[in-house]
């Protein structure tokens, strides 16, 4: 089976989220499912990265380089899709979406689709006009729509009114493989802890939203007696108002560090040797770096929104509210239990070897593909699209099937 992920860009595209590193561990093992697969590449890739590594790997990657809503995008990609030969076609984000559609259409193969974002309600006319565009689009020509998280599918849900060809699969991510205890000594003596100091480690993106101002406010207010290090790794453009906060405040200046890391470094070292992974962002489906700091044994102190709770449960974390005073009173509980902290990085372990490691998401795409393929029936629609927050005019449902694929 050949499948063509199609993207609408790599590199600084993905700050909103879509495929970009987990395609590259996708693109390592998928061949042990039986899916060959091809990538193209709609607009920039960005600082080349993934289409290097994908290269290395023997998938073929083609760049169209075209600027947002070219016309032109369509005919291209068909004639770059039927030149691989390709049996399907998995779209990822809004321009790779409609194109795809188009293009899978004009081929005759399945559509599938993933989800990236959690909705919220639409706030206006316009913006129920663009969901219900969006619905309609993914009606007519995708034969599946992956979300990445079960409140995402809900969300999704409860805005459409239908089931019809929507699937819950999570991304998932290579094993990072925890460090040994010689290695996570080494890393902690490296960055000077004590024997006894709690290190806490948080990689999002320094953006807004990311919650690392709750992160400072809330280490202001843990316990001085609480012996904690807070390493900020990574970058972004609110990194030189989070260290000039920092240097400002004694408090903040004795606790918190920065560790500059590449978009494209998980920093596997400073996470793997973490008593506690902190990830407060106040909206995400499904984060990458909370997964990571999962596959390698660490705790998490986390916001309870979007996706989040399908990664950090009782048996691997703790949930809190965007308070920082909830987040401080989780660190100093769980820096005080050590024996807890044990356990619940080896339930982090546990749940992400179970579903979020890449070779579970390849066998899982590939039941998916394998049904779009086969145009196993959908749900069936249970109201019209948008009943709820908009209303749309009788018949604007009736559209003919796509052409099927033989």
């Amino acid at each position: 089976m050949k499948v063509a992920h199609l993207v609408t860009a790599f590199g600084a595209a993905e700050a909103d989220g879509g495929p970009g590193a987990e395609l590259v561990d996708l693109a390592a093992v998928t061949g042990q499912t039986g899916v060959e697969l091809v990538v193209v590449v709609l607009g920039s890739s960005g600082d080349r990265w993934e289409v290097t590594r994908l290269r290395r790997l023997g998938v073929p990657v083609v760049e169209l380089g075209m600027a947002p809503w070219d016309p032109r995008a369509v005919p291209r990609t068909v004639r770059e899709l039927r030149r691989h030969r390709v049996d399907l076609v998995h779209s990822h984000r809004r321009q790779a979406d409609i194109v795809g559609a188009l293009a899978a259409q004009r081929m005759s193969v399945p559509l599938v689709s993933t989800l990236y974002k959690v909705e919220n309600l639409p706030t206006d006319a316009a913006d129920r006009l663009r969901r219900t565009a969006k619905i309609l689009l993914r009606r007519r020509f995708a034969t599946r729509t992956i979300a990445i998280s079960h409140l995402q599918r809900d969300r999704y849900r409860r805005f459409s009114g239908t089931d019809r060809g929507l699937v819950v699969v999570p991304n998932g991510v290579a094993d990072p493989v925890p460090p040994t205890a010689a290695q996570r000594e080494r890393a902690r003596r490296v960055r000077g802890l004590d024997p006894d100091g709690l290190l806490a480690v948080s990689a999002a993106p320094m953006r807004r939203g990311q919650g690392q101002d709750l992160l400072l406010d809330a280490v202001t207010a843990v316990p001085a007696t609480v012996p904690l290090t807070l390493v900020l790794v990574g970058d972004g453009p609110l990194r030189p108002y989070l260290r000039s906060r920092v240097e400002a405040d004694e408090v903040l200046a004795a606790r918190v560090r920065f560790e500059p890391h590449g978009p494209h470094d998980s920093a596997r070292e400073t996470v793997g040797a973490a008593d506690l992974f902190l990830h407060t962002t106040r909206s995400a489906a499904l984060p990458l770096p909370l997964l990571r700091a999962a596959g390698l044994g660490v705790p998490a102190v986390a916001s309870h929104v979007g996706g989040i709770p399908e990664i950090v449960t009782r048996a691997t974390g703790v949930l809190v509210p965007l308070d920082a005073h909830a987040i401080a009173d989780a660190v100093t509980r769980l820096g005080a239990a050590e024996d807890l902290r044990a356990r619940l990085g080896a339930g982090a372990r546990k749940r992400f070897l179970a579903n979020f490691e890449v070779r579970g998401w390849a066998v899982r795409l590939r039941t998916v593909y394998d049904e779009a393929l086969a145009r196993v029936p959908a749900e069936p629609v249970r109201r019209h699209v948008g009943s709820g927050p908009m209303t749309l005019p009788p018949g604007a449902l009736d559209l003919e099937s796509p052409p099927r694929h033989s």
